[in-house]
């Protein structure tokens, strides 16, 4: 397979393509970047995390982002290096230059996208029918229910990403603060039980888990679950070409959501630990999440728990919308690239949206949702959620030694440097987090979702070489990787 030699350009028939317009400054930035990490994924695993190691909670979403950190400092020197939009796959291709390897943290994103929406599209049926028995009851609350929820909830996203639905940042301005406002809500119920029911502070250092697990091992595990809540600072780099002066304030506004973000975690952690006794959180298992229940045990008196629901569907919903858009675009981007089969790359006339590459990801994510549900025993939320954190953690291992690579290759000065040994701890400490030791047995399931939809795609890139190198006389590989989203 000639993955190595440089395909030829992509003609362009149409002349250049005006810049993209560069309408973000720090603020819009920053707005996005909070909005994109907070999302689904602290709905979705703060439960778990506290069944690891009980009023240490707050823990794990610390180390969560030590490590995200780490990576993210890595990032900020690829983008003042590179600053266009492709992301991870241009940061390996820049550092390898092979074009299977480049094609496969692409693809690795792409499956990390469709898991998140699916982890999402879980979580908001669970959370919406919960609301709706809630206010007007007699709703199914079923495992069945969910899944025949969260499966007509990806039709919508479909529905909506073939209408031609883009990352408008006024949209993500307002999802981001309902969301914040969702978690100001268990932030508050939190800290006004510790000032007027004597919560004891001393469970907060508490260590209790609900396996035998030493403390390093339980806050591994936990620092693996807590990752998914973490990540989405990433998708930033694709906002690149629309931010004005990007390698001066990229750093800055990166470093202070992912700041934001890890405290709004560690104190929603703190309030779960006041309102619930450790006992409970132990034996807590409501399909509708953790802080549902700390709503309503916080605040029995109050209405809020008749709404909350509601606003946490607000932001999951975003989340699992972009990470659609996302997965979708870059499908498109490779198939017009002619490392996919081109019938993925075709466009519905009129909207101008990738209707193949649409349907395709959606298949696969109603397939993911549909094929846990049928794996008995098995938590949708924590199978997928899991999946998605350990895509990431693949893609960041392989980030890091890419900044480590160009660094003794280039010697271009980028506007932002990060320090010697952070790339190195980023990639030591993110493969360390894709191992076994960090996952429960019973979630090994994540290696072989992620198996099955790498062979997806090795399958598809296969059919494609043969089919180029069979019938069309050309080599495989990426056309122009500087514009890989289309």
């Amino acid at each position: 397979m000639s993955t190595g030699t440089q395909a030829e350009k992509v003609e362009d028939v149409n002349g250049p393509e005006p810049d993209l317009k560069r309408v973000m400054g720090p603020k819009l930035l920053l707005l996005f970047i909070v909005g994109d990490i907070l999302g689904a994924g602290v709905y979705a695993v703060t439960g778990d995390v506290a069944l690891e190691v009980g009023g240490m909670a707050w823990l794990p979403f610390l180390v969560a982002f030590a490590v995200a950190t780490l990576t993210a400092f890595s990032y900020l020197e690829m983008v003042t290096r590179f600053p266009q939009a492709a992301g991870a796959a241009l940061y390996a291709h820049k550092a390898f230059g092979v074009h299977f390897v480049t094609f496969l943290v692409a693809f690795t994103v792409v499956c990390s996208g469709i898991t998140s929406a699916s982890t999402s599209s879980s979580l908001l049926a669970a959370n919406l029918l919960a609301g709706l028995d809630a206010t007007v009851g007699g709703m199914p609350t079923s495992t069945s229910a969910t899944v025949v929820v969260a499966l007509g909830f990806m039709v919508v996203l479909a529905l909506i990403n073939l209408r031609g639905v883009g990352e408008s940042v006024k949209f993500n301005v307002v999802l981001t603060l309902i969301e914040i406002t969702a978690l100001a809500i268990v932030i508050g119920i939190g800290f006004w039980a510790m000032a007027t029911k004597g919560a004891d502070a001393g469970q907060l250092v508490v260590f209790e888990s609900a396996t035998d697990r030493g403390m390093f091992a339980a806050t591994t595990v936990a620092t693996a679950i807590a990752f998914f809540a973490m990540v989405g600072f990433e998708d930033s780099v694709n906002m690149v070409e629309e931010t004005r002066d990007p390698e001066r304030i990229f750093p800055r506004v990166m470093l202070t959501g992912l700041g934001i973000c890890v405290v709004i975690y560690m104190l929603v952690a703190v309030s779960v630990v006041m309102v619930l006794p450790l006992g409970d959180i132990q034996s807590f298992d409501g399909e509708t999440g953790i802080l549902i229940e700390v709503v309503r045990t916080g605040a029995p008196d109050l209405p809020v728990d008749e709404v909350f629901p509601f606003l946490t569907v607000f932001a999951v919903a975003n989340t699992a919308l972009i990470n659609m858009l996302m997965a979708s675009r870059l499908i498109y981007g490779m198939a017009t690239q002619d490392v996919l089969p081109r019938s993925l790359g075709r466009v519905l006339p009129g909207r101008r949206t990738p209707w193949t590459a649409i349907i395709f990801t959606t298949a696969l994510a109603m397939g993911l949702i549909i094929y846990v549900t049928v794996d008995e025993g098995t938590s949708i939320v924590e199978a997928l959620s899991g999946t998605t954190g350990l895509l990431l953690l693949c893609v960041f291992t392989i980030v890091n030694i890419s900044c480590l690579v160009v660094r003794r290759r280039s010697d271009v000065t980028p506007r932002f440097r990060a320090p010697t040994g952070v790339p190195i701890l980023g990639a030591i400490t993110s493969a360390f987090l894709v191992g076994p030791w960090a996952r429960d047995p019973e979630d090994w399931i994540q290696y072989r979702i992620a198996a099955v939809l790498l062979v997806i795609g090795i399958a598809l890139w296969a059919i494609t070489w043969f089919t180029n190198r069979g019938v069309r006389a050309k080599k495989t590989g990426f056309r122009d990787v500087d514009h890989l989203g289309g």
